[in-house]
């Protein structure tokens, strides 16, 4: 038996009567690196935020280590996450808030600055030392800072929201290796939404296709996996 770290259970959401997602059962072993992927309006942010608890479901719940995330915050001190730019402070500089990030996590300004120094390829010389706001910072650099803040800390889970958008090139396949790596590490579960089929079955073990808030494919990654999906998306397109 897998060690399942997080479960879905008879889970829905409904906005005035109208749903827009409905898991009946989702089970998340713990090390699973997990691609969810579909096209806008799947349903994808909604099942991240509502694993975030930043919305509640209509029916069912989530738990993360048999926490149920809706119902106690003590899921939070080993999940991390960057969904969008609204979780950045604007006001602050990119130094700040990994500081006040850390500050949160426990983690002291020499462990932050340690961390921040493997990530001097990912930054590009953009990042620190640059005497500006976040807000500033355009929305590639904006997303360079979110993802970089979920690794302060050790998190068990990180779930990041459509990581390769508003990425050049270089920074993507920056991110791809810098994410094998820490999948490698068996202690650490990472959630990934996408709507880049390529990026996310190079890096995935596990891949989720949500359509209008089902889960029609739940596979496990392979060297077809990109043809099967490219076919199954060709396909709804053409439906």
């Amino acid at each position: 038996m897998e060690n399942i770290l997080i479960n879905t259970q008879n889970l829905t959401k409904a906005y005035k009567g109208v749903e827009v997602l409905n898991i009946p059962e989702l089970e998340i072993p713990k090390g699973q690196s997990f691609g969810l992927v579909g096209n806008n309006g799947a349903g994808k942010t909604t099942f991240f935020s509502m694993l975030l608890d930043l919305i509640q479901p209509t029916t069912g719940q989530i738990t993360s280590k048999n926490i149920v995330v809706s119902e106690s915050e003590d899921w939070k001190p080993f999940t991390s996450s960057f969904i969008d730019e609204s979780f950045l402070i604007g006001y602050l500089t990119a130094e700040e808030y990994f500081y006040f990030i850390g500050d949160l996590r426990g983690v002291s300004k020499a462990e932050v600055d340690e961390l921040l120094a493997g990530f001097s390829d990912f930054f590009h010389g953009e990042i620190l030392n640059q005497k500006k706001y976040l807000r500033d910072l355009s929305k590639g650099n904006q997303k360079k800072v979110g993802i970089v803040a979920t690794f302060i800390g050790n998190p068990e889970v990180i779930i990041l929201d459509e990581p390769f958008a508003n990425l050049d090139p270089t920074t993507q396949i920056r991110l791809k290796k810098i994410i094998k790596e820490l999948s490698d590490n068996n202690e650490v579960t990472i959630l990934i939404s996408s709507h880049d089929l390529m990026h996310v079955t190079e890096v995935c073990e596990r891949i989720v296709v949500l359509n209008k808030g089902e889960i029609v494919k739940d596979t496990q990654t392979s060297e077809a996996t990109l043809e099967e999906l490219n076919a199954y998306f060709g396909q709804e397109e053409m439906n």
